[in-house]
């Protein structure tokens, strides 16, 4: 199975002529002899573009591949704009499956005999269709007899074997990568892949994606900077979802947020505000911002808001984690890289053995030159693959709980490029992370814990005369059954050793006295296997 799929991915990108990405000076000879060997794989699409090429590859090949284009679409820094642009259709324009299809499944998962039960009209055309499912309109009808807009997200059909199959072939990859290449171990490819298997199997169960978008939904209740549409948890299934239907512009759509005069300063530096806030004041953060998920409210641009959908990935962190997160923040944006250091060894992310001084010095070497610097100047690719060759450096091994908030952060960057590259990052999360750290040590933070405490003490006063009187009248007796338990365990373990030293001493003398016997001397071999007979006899006995 995995051989297979791994053959239909080297002919999708051979047939859509995609090894013309690497330059032949790259390839060792055995490489373009055997690309030449294989004269059946030809480039069937000379006409288009490179970029149009490698969308059609990545959607030919699925989800797991749409999604890595998604994430490389927003990483116009790094790629041409005419690729950058194609792979953003594969953002919310993937070819749909029949609309009459998704009619019958949405039927099925609601026990209807027909749509029309429930839904006064429904568009059989999707008004979007992605990597993993596709969303039509519709229109719900209401208890109170009042009628909502909404759209229906249905997952694509037999979607999950082919997911699988990808996934099994990613972790036969991750473990010849960990077990052969240099940097296997430090950079724990199997599991970051079992990280990814979670991540995106929990995608295909929209009543999960339903629990979240509620969960999102409640922390930004009220919010100016962030808007998750209601969903009717009534009619969600595993492979169905009806929520409320927004009318936002796509944030992607520069031209149409301009023309309404949104202020772009204020939305950018609230995409920052957004994503630090879920992080680490929620601990429960959308990991799935593309542009084609984000969208503007097209009320108050002077005063822009987000809209979120699509909420099947989402990341949490421990508290261990987010501490030492905020806290390396903190440390950057204050250009402290000894703390940086100092704080990545007591996490254990690298080596406890680490010079310090020398991993300061390669973290500034890293960092210094992107500070004081907009958003338009800095590329934080170029910036991690420069931390990633640190990293490797000074053996720093892969957290795979990160993986995600990472390529959240990408996409954020991505996201703030596009809004408004004037922006000031450093200065617009540094006073967020400031303020939350502070609010975890000291004096605020042990008045939180005393506070969020007290009702469980409240509760637990009034039984501690009799729980300490129990204590002071059974300790004593308690006491004492322990040290007899104490003495018996060690007169246990002395009987254990005498029977261990004379089973030992039996088999010796016997076979002594047996090698004895063989060589004619019986009177000792006869008092060897005596000595043996009594030392079976002790062993029995202890």
């Amino acid at each position: 199975m995995r051989f297979s799929r791994f053959y239909q991915i080297q002919k999708t990108l051979l047939q859509y002529g995609l090894d013309e990405l690497i330059p032949p000076a790259w390839l060792p000879w055995y490489a373009r002899a055997t690309r030449s060997s294989a004269f059946w794989l030809r480039n069937r699409y000379p006409a288009y573009t490179i970029g149009k090429r490698l969308r059609l590859a990545l959607q030919s090949l699925g989800p797991v591949w749409i999604k890595f284009g998604q994430m490389l679409s927003t990483r116009r820094d790094l790629l041409p704009a005419d690729i950058a642009d194609e792979l953003a259709k594969l953002q919310d324009k993937v070819d749909p499956f029949p609309g009459e299809q998704a009619q019958r499944m949405i039927e099925h998962a609601l026990e209807l005999n027909d749509i029309s039960e429930l839904f006064s009209s429904f568009s059989v055309t999707p008004l979007a269709s992605a990597s993993i499912a596709q969303v039509h309109a519709a229109v719900l009808r209401l208890t109170d007899g009042s009628e909502a807009d909404v759209v229906i997200k249905v997952i694509r059909p037999d979607i999950r074997k082919q997911i699988i199959a990808d996934l099994d072939l990613m972790d036969g990859l991750a473990a010849i990568a960990a077990r052969y290449l240099p940097d296997g171990k430090r950079l724990r490819p199997r599991e970051v892949v079992s990280e990814y298997r979670k991540t995106i199997l929990d995608e295909l169960d929209l009543q999960r994606e339903a629990a979240n978008a509620i969960q999102l939904r409640r922390n930004f209740e009220g919010s100016d900077s962030l808007y998750i549409p209601y969903v009717h948890s009534d009619f969600s299934r595993p492979n169905v979802m009806v929520m409320e239907r927004i009318y936002g512009i796509p944030v992607s759509d520069i031209a149409a947020l301009n023309a309404q005069h949104t202020d772009m300063e204020l939305l950018a530096k609230r995409g920052v505000e957004v994503f630090f806030t879920q992080v680490f004041r929620d601990s429960f953060f959308h990991a799935d911002m593309h542009p084609g998920n984000i969208f503007v409210s097209r009320e108050h641009p002077e005063n822009p808001k987000y809209i979120g959908i699509d909420c099947g990935i989402v990341g949490t962190l421990n508290s261990e984690d987010k501490r030492y997160l905020a806290e390396n923040f903190v440390a950057f944006f204050n250009r402290d890289y000894r703390k940086v250091a100092q704080l990545h060894l007591d996490s254990g992310w690298v080596p406890i053995d680490t010079n310090v001084e020398e991993f300061e010095s390669a973290i500034r070497t890293v960092c210094e030159p992107i500070f004081q610097k907009p958003l338009a100047d800095i590329s934080f690719g170029h910036v991690l693959l420069n931390l990633f060759s640190t990293a490797r450096r000074f053996n720093m091994q892969v957290q795979p709980q990160l993986v995600l908030l990472q390529k959240t952060l990408l996409y954020v960057e991505g996201l703030g490029r596009q809004l408004y590259p004037q922006l000031d990052l450093w200065k617009t999360a540094k006073p967020f992370l400031e303020s939350w750290v502070k609010q975890q040590v000291g004096v605020p933070a042990l008045w939180r814990q005393v506070k969020d405490n007290a009702p469980y003490w409240a509760e637990k006063l009034p039984q501690m005369p009799t729980l300490l009187h129990r204590y002071l009248e059974q300790g004593p007796k308690q006491q004492a059954m322990l040290v007899q338990q104490l003495q018996l365990l060690q007169l246990q373990q002395h009987k254990a050793s005498q029977q261990i030293i004379a089973a030992a001493l039996a088999a010796g003398t016997l076979i002594s006295g047996t090698i004895a016997l063989s060589f004619g001397a019986l009177w000792l071999g006869g008092a060897l296997l005596g000595g043996a007979i009594f030392f079976s006899a002790k062993a029995l006995l202890s």
